[in-house]
């Protein structure tokens, strides 16, 4: 199939103006890193959170070059580590006085083949991808529910929907994002809170490419109605969608951000 080229850049309009976000695995080019400059483009203030402390620090500056140092603050976070976790969000409601948004982003992948998977493999990836989103959600309901009102946005993936070789701990983990959202959304409406998800299909970042294999990505292309992959500013504008008041009525929801076809 012929790829479609990929859309102009859409710019901001202020949907996101004067809110405090948190988003994890937000340090580089994937679409944690888009989403925390889609939020800026919007007016949000930003606390960007990543386990890789010097990519952080580099991004970090990065976008306060672009945005000013009042806009973005950045602290490293290991979502398997619960004191990391109550540090972040309490760095966050310190720095800004209240917490609105919170972009769970973080998650680990792999590649092999259930017979060949190891324990640690398997309790890595469901640590870091399902273990990080509760975590992350437990501390930002606390804390959101004293305001009354706030936005959790989970990043899943259509492989939660969606049989693939190799993947069986990845798609259990991001499947249970899925229902950790509806779960969640449910517990959160008396709070005021909504909590939502995208399922990305394909989005193509340069970390992605380091450990995909080029006869797969084009294979994964192939299955995508326009023939090719998302760029990760394309998924982070549902985000925004899912953070502003764009979708109010919207909760539990999981929205794909695909267009693959049978």
């Amino acid at each position: 199939m012929t790829g479609v080229e990929s859309p102009a850049y859409e710019p901001g309009h202020g949907l996101l103006r004067d809110r405090t976000a948190v988003i994890t695995a937000a340090a580089g080019t994937g679409i944690g890193g888009a989403t925390a400059r889609r939020f800026l483009e919007e007016g949000a203030r930003v606390l960007v959170s990543d386990a890789h402390a010097p990519r952080l620090e580099r991004y970090a500056a990065e976008l306060a070059g672009e945005f000013g140092a009042g806009a973005v603050t950045a602290l490293p976070c290991d979502v398997t580590d619960e004191n990391q976790v109550q540090t972040l969000f309490d760095t966050a409601v310190r720095t800004h006085g209240r917490l609105d948004v919170v972009v769970n982003n973080a998650g680990l992948g792999g590649t092999s083949d259930l017979v060949e998977m190891s324990d640690e493999q398997w309790s890595r990836v469901l640590d870091v991808t399902l273990g990080g989103t509760f975590r992350c959600t437990r501390a930002a309901l606390r804390r959101m529910r004293e305001h009354k009102a706030g936005v959790i946005v989970n990043n899943a993936s259509v492989v939660g929907w969606r049989a693939q070789t190799g993947q069986a701990h990845y798609a259990a983990a991001k499947a249970g994002v899925m229902a950790l959202t509806r779960c969640a959304a449910l517990e959160a409406a008396r709070y005021g809170v909504r909590v939502n998800a995208v399922s990305p299909s394909l989005a193509l970042h340069p970390h992605l490419v380091k450990v995909t294999t080029p006869e797969l990505l084009r294979e994964l292309a192939d299955r995508e109605a326009f023939g090719r992959h998302a760029e990760p500013w394309e998924v982070a504008n549902v985000i925004v969608f899912l953070a502003s008041g764009y979708s109010s009525y919207m909760t539990g929801e999981v929205v794909a951000v695909s267009s693959q076809h049978p």
